[in-house]
C-alpha cells in the first residue's frame, strides 16, 4: 500500500487512511456548492432583465408595464433634457394642454440644469433614467446603486423635486436595481407602447403607426425627446407623430397625461 497511511485499530485490524481521496472528494463538493452560488447569485442579478421581453412583462407583470386606468394613456419620454430638441417637446405639449412624465438622464440634467427645471415648472412629472445609457446587467449591485443615487441627486437638484419614478435604461432591470429602488423610493415603470423612433431612418409616420399598433385605453407610451442615445432624427421623428398620436387618442374618448394620472395597477 505504498503512498497510503496505515495504522491499527483497537481490535488489531490494519487501517488505510487515504486524504487526497477524501480530500479530492471535498475539494470537488465546495467548487460544486461555489459554482451553484455563484449561478444563483447571476440569475438573481441578471433575472429580472426578462421582463425587458414585452409579452412577458404585459402578461405578467402589468404595473411595471404600464398598465393603468383603461380611459387614460400615460404619455412618457426618455433620455432628455436636451437643447436640442426637448424644447420643442415642451411646446408642443403646453400647446395642447397637454402634461407628461419626463425620464432624465442624470448626466443630461447636470448638462441643461435649467431645461431640466423649465420641464417641472411647465407641469410635467420628472422620473430619473439612471445617469447614463448603459445597461444594468453589465453592472454589479454596489455600481448600480451608486449610479441610480447619483441620477436620483442631480434630477433632484436640477428641477427641485425628487423623483419617484424609474425607467432603466433599455428597460433592463437587474436585482441590484429591484434593491435600489426599494432603498431610494423609488418605483419601477417600463412601457406597453412605442413609437421605435430609434430605428434608423424611422419617420413621424412610421412612429405613429408603431405607437398605435399596441394604443389602448390603460396603455403607458414611450417616446424619445433626444437623440443622445439613438441615430440623428430620432427625435424630430418622434415629435412628429405626436400630435397625430394625441389626435388619436381624442377621437378615442382617452385623456392622455403623466403617470401620476395614470392609476398604475
Amino acid at each position: 500500500m505504498r503512498g497510503l497511511a496505515t495504522g491499527k485499530t483497537s481490535d488489531g485490524r490494519t487501517m488505510v487512511a487515504d486524504p487526497a481521496g477524501r480530500n479530492g472528494s471535498a475539494a470537488r463538493y465546495a467548487w460544486r456548492a461555489a459554482a451553484g452560488l455563484a449561478a444563483g447569485l447571476a440569475v438573481a442579478h441578471g433575472g429580472p432583465g426578462i421582463t425587458a421581453i414585452g409579452p412577458v412583462r404585459k402578461a405578467l407583470f402589468p404595473r411595471l408595464s404600464g398598465r393603468g386606468a383603461a380611459d387614460h394613456v400615460a404619455l412618457t419620454f426618455d433620455d432628455g433634457p436636451d437643447p436640442e430638441s426637448t424644447p420643442g417637446f415642451i411646446e408642443l405639449l403646453g400647446g395642447r394642454s397637454v402634461r407628461a412624465t419626463f425620464f432624465l438622464l442624470g448626466s443630461m440634467a447636470t448638462r441643461a440644469p435649467q431645461l431640466a427645471a423649465e420641464i417641472a415648472l411647465a407641469g410635467h412629472e420628472v422620473g430619473v433614467h439612471g445617469w447614463d445609457h448603459r445597461y444594468l446587467t453589465l453592472r454589479g449591485p454596489r455600481a448600480t446603486r451608486d449610479d441610480l443615487a447619483r441620477a436620483v441627486d442631480a434630477v433632484a437638484a436640477a428641477t427641485g423635486v425628487a423623483p419617484r419614478l424609474y425607467r432603466p435604461p433599455y428597460g433592463v432591470l437587474n436585482g441590484g436595481a429591484l434593491i435600489a429602488v426599494r432603498q431610494l423610493g423609488l418605483t419601477p415603470v417600463l412601457w406597453s407602447s412605442w413609437g421605435r423612433e430609434w430605428s434608423r431612418g424611422a419617420t413621424p409616420e412610421s412612429v405613429y403607426a408603431a405607437l398605435t399598433r399596441d394604443l389602448r385605453g390603460g396603455c403607458t407610451v414611450l417616446l424619445h425627446d433626444s437623440d443622445c442615445t439613438s441615430p440623428p432624427g430620432s427625435a424630430q421623428a418622434a415629435l412628429g407623430a405626436l400630435p397625430m398620436l394625441l389626435d388619436e387618442c381624442e377621437r378615442r374618448g382617452l385623456r392622455v397625461g403623466p403617470l401620476g394620472e395614470h392609476g398604475l395597477r
